[in-house]
């Protein structure tokens, strides 16, 4: 009996370094709305994990909501706006939308992308960005909190609603006012501004007068394609925080 206790006390032991380890490599995702309106966010694992909040949900004007992260997780984040849902969680919004509330696929473009591929251990990098390659419908920040190494701010913290051209608009169905605004790969599917076809390589694809535009607007987040060298942001062993409208938004 003294033997199997040992080896019981021994096992559980191990059982609770593994774990605690387990749980001090996890990765802390905190989302925040500033906006002056409500945001869906919508999430999508990129690796079979599962999706954190189930895929989507509701986020009112100053509230948050975390998330923890296994080690190794990669992902996205974006924000839904105009959304309308029924209590089963069936509807559609107007920018961003997957479809139901709880998303199982990615938001509809044009959309402002979080993309993040998390190290596998506390000391191996995190990789993130904010994308406005499909386009952009809401402001977004990401913070690294307590980590070691670059962890810059990534983020599009400007209005690009409010300076959109006008063939790239995309605007309300009842306001009449630009609720979102295109890519020019979406707006014009030309392989130029695509990076496809004859354009397929960083040395083919080019920034256009469109990418330069979102680009002025939001130097630290992809403006297309192969935007890399000043939009790839590195951390380890960090939590974020993710803003929508990080500079307030009054709707």
């Amino acid at each position: 009996m003294a033997n199997f206790t040992s080896i019981t006390l021994s096992f559980l032991l191990l059982l609770f370094v593994f774990s605690g380890n387990n749980v001090g490599d996890a990765t802390v995702f905190t989302l925040q709305n500033r906006c002056g309106y409500t945001v869906w966010p919508g999430t999508l694992s990129g690796n079979g994990a599962g999706n954190l909040g189930d895929g989507g949900f509701v986020l009112p004007p100053g509230e948050s909501v975390q998330f923890t992260a296994p080690p190794g997780w990669s992902g996205r984040f974006w924000g839904r706006t105009g959304c309308t849902f029924d209590k089963s969680g069936k509807g559609k919004c107007a920018t961003g939308d997957c479809g139901p509330l709880k998303c199982t696929g990615g938001g509809a473009p044009p959309v402002t992308l979080v993309e993040f591929t998390v190290g596998s251990t506390s000391s191996e990098k995190d990789f993130y960005d904010v994308s406005l390659v499909d386009g952009y419908n809401v402001g977004m920040g990401v913070k690294a909190v307590g980590g070691t190494g670059d962890c810059q701010y990534a983020g599009c913290v400007a209005d690009l609603n409010g300076n959109c051209p006008p063939e790239l608009r995309v605007t309300g169905s009842n306001s009449g006012s630009v609720v979102a605004c295109k890519s020019a790969c979406e707006a014009f599917n030309a392989p130029e501004f695509c990076c496809t076809g004859d354009h397929a390589t960083p040395q083919t694809c080019s920034p256009t007068q469109y990418s330069a535009m979102f680009k002025n607007a939001c130097p630290t987040a992809y403006s297309y394609a192969y935007d890399d060298a000043t939009s790839t942001c590195t951390c380890s062993g960090s939590d974020y925080l993710i803003t929508f409208c990080p500079t307030g938004s009054s709707g």
